[in-house]
């Protein structure tokens, strides 16, 4: 599955920023959500073909959004990528538990957030 559109959810405008400037520059159309309820009404209204979503955030965490698309049949094809701040393999584990594809820390490093979208796209 070719991956074109990316949703960046982050409740950090800066880190949204820089995810949808790193995104926007390897040629995906991105749109942004700062939390989980607005990345889950956008998965909704206009379904991307890969969410990359924060952890830690008001509301609903990433965790939850990533559960939230992999148990619903509309949107369990829609893979996640989590970003969180903690370098614990914990959060790792917890994140393939709720369905994500991989999780990767912040800071996110160019080269391995791309190589994990390419590896996606196999």
């Amino acid at each position: 599955m070719a991956i074109q559109n990316i949703l960046v959810v982050d409740d950090s405008a800066t880190d949204r920023f820089f995810l949808t400037e790193l995104l926007e520059t390897a040629g995906y159309q991105v749109t942004g959500a700062e939390s989980g309820e607005e990345c889950l009404a956008k998965v909704n209204a206009n379904p991307p073909d890969l969410v990359l979503c924060d952890v830690v955030m008001p509301g609903l965490t990433g965790f939850q959004v990533t559960r939230t698309l992999t148990k619903n049949p509309a949107t369990t094809h829609i893979p996640v990528i989590l970003c969180t701040g903690k370098s614990q393999a914990t959060d790792l584990a917890w994140a393939l538990k709720m369905g994500a594809k991989a999780c990767v820390t912040k800071p996110v490093v160019s080269a391995e957030l791309l190589s994990l979208i390419k590896g996606l796209e196999t």
